[in-house]
């Protein structure tokens, strides 16, 4: 197993009271976070492009965190069966919900971030076969060099029947992802990748990657099966899809 990771609480600490404080001084009724239970004027611009309504100004929480804690609790057993989770690169609004589940055996994995409770690279995931039922990976594997091997990785370590939900940046203009291992200079991959460490962008063939790696692949439009005013009031995106895969 990777090396582990003590929890820095001191950190964890000053940042609850950074956010507390935020939460208070945007307060309103206006918009609404699933994930703090905050009640806010506004959610405010986050991103390269300065995205409007896109981050919750009381605990961090994005567009897609926001639509994936709603589809865990709606459409997931994770808020009510025993199960292991295994989470890569936890976002800490999501941490602070999965990690007080009691029935929850919660792991946090990364190779550069500080705080998780395993430090390990994806394309060898010091952790044995069929581990996991559920695995959460938000916007990474557009930052690995190879990703097909993340990806088979991924798969190894769910148990069959498990579900990982495998979010990336996506462009529905591209109908083949595009990367370029010559590109390393931040400011070009900026240019074409949206982002100064992202290595690729990918498009639409994007799930025939899962697949070849051995998941079965549902595209789930659950964000358009909510009510409008959900969408609006909790600031998601109504574009956004989430990949479900299953290890057959």
């Amino acid at each position: 197993m990777g090396r582990i990771i003590t929890p820095n609480r001191y950190r964890f600490a000053i940042r609850r009271l950074y956010y507390r404080l935020r939460r208070l001084a945007y307060y309103g009724h206006q918009r609404f976070c699933p994930c703090c239970k905050a009640h806010l004027r506004v959610f405010l611009p986050f991103g390269v492009k300065q995205r409007p309504d896109a981050q919750c100004p009381s605990c961090g929480s994005l567009e897609r965190h926001r639509l994936l804690l709603l589809y865990l609790q709606q459409q997931t057993s994770c808020f009510t069966a025993p199960q292991r989770i295994l989470h890569v690169a936890p976002e800490p609004a999501l941490t602070a919900i999965l990690q007080t589940l009691p029935h929850v055996a919660y792991y946090t994995t990364d190779l550069m971030m500080n705080g998780v409770m395993v430090q390990t690279d994806l394309t060898h995931i010091a952790f044995p076969d069929s581990a996991f039922d559920l695995i959460l990976c938000n916007h990474v594997l557009e930052h690995i060099p190879d990703d097909r091997q993340a990806m088979r990785e991924l798969r190894r370590v769910l148990r069959r029947g498990g579900q990982a939900i495998l979010q990336v940046p996506l462009d529905p203009q591209l109908e083949q992802t595009f990367e370029d291992a010559a590109i390393t200079d931040p400011a070009e991959r900026l240019r074409w990748f949206g982002q100064e460490d992202h290595v690729r962008l990918y498009g639409l063939d994007y799930p025939d990657r899962l697949r070849e790696a051995g998941f079965e692949v549902h595209i789930d439009d659950f964000v358009r099966t909510l009510d409008p005013a959900t969408v609006i009031h909790s600031g998601l995106d109504r574009n956004e899809y989430l990949y479900v895969c299953k290890h057959p």
